[in-house]
Parts: structure tokens; C-alpha cells; sequence
């Protein structure tokens, strides 16, 4: 899977080991200058990419998705990462690969969001 991990994901300790299971990974915060994109280019960046963009800001990216939704634009499928730490590097990739094994093809996220809680993170797999 392609995924944009947002600038408050951590591209070492969460990408790098998505990218050990075989996901091609991009994060924000391992680039300065993409870092501080305001939410919507984000969205606009994982889109162009053909990314899943995945997230801690639960806050502001429901309203963005809405306003894209009704605007008729369409995202490639974002992950929005509500009550885990973002220094919980454990459940945080437990989570992502949990979500991206329910959905595993690519054109399966087109226009969806998903939201990953600690309850779905602290499965196993197989669960």
C-alpha cells in the first residue's frame, strides 16, 4: 500500500517499520518543507500521490473530508488516528496494518475514511 504518514506520525519509528512490511511510505516528518502543509494540501498531496494519509488530527480533517465530499472532490483514503499517543509507536502500527488487512487493495480506500481507536490497535491478528 502507498501511505502518507502525516507530520505528527513518526517516519522512523512507525514508517520505517511499515516500510519493513512491504508498504511504500512517505513522511511528512522526515521532509522541513513539507511539514508544516496546511491540512488540506495534505489531503491534496496524498490524493495527487495515490495515498492513504494517515493522521492524528481528528480535529480538523472530518470537516476537510465534508467539504470535499460536497465540493465532489474525492481522496485516495485517510486514516484518522483517534485516543493513541503519537509516541505509541506499538498499537499506532499494530492499528495501520490491522486497517490496511480489512481493506488490502489500494482502489478499496478510494474516498473512505477509517478510524483507528486503541480498541482496534490492541487485536492481534487474526482476531
Amino acid at each position: 500500500m502507498r501511505l502518507l504518514l502525516d507530520a505528527h506520525v513518526s517516519g522512523p519509528k512507525v514508517g520505517r517499520r511499515l516500510q519493513a512490511a512491504g508498504h511504500d511510505v512517505r513522511a511528512l516528518d522526515q521532509e522541513p518543507t513539507l511539514e508544516a502543509l496546511p491540512d488540506e494540501e495534505v489531503l491534496a498531496l496524498a490524493t495527487g500521490e495515490q495515498r492513504i494519509l494517515v493522521t492524528h488530527n481528528i480535529h480538523d480533517f472530518p470537516t476537510i473530508l465534508r467539504e470535499w465530499g460536497q465540493a465532489g472532490r474525492s481522496h485516495t483514503g485517510i486514516i484518522l488516528v483517534y485516543g493513541i499517543s503519537q509516541h505509541e509507536f506499538d498499537p499506532l502500527v499494530r492499528g495501520i496494518q490491522a486497517w490496511l488487512q480489512r481493506r488490502p487493495q489500494q482502489d478499496d480506500w478510494r474516498d473512505y475514511p477509517a478510524v483507528l481507536d486503541r480498541q482496534l490497535a490492541g487485536r492481534s491478528e487474526g482476531r
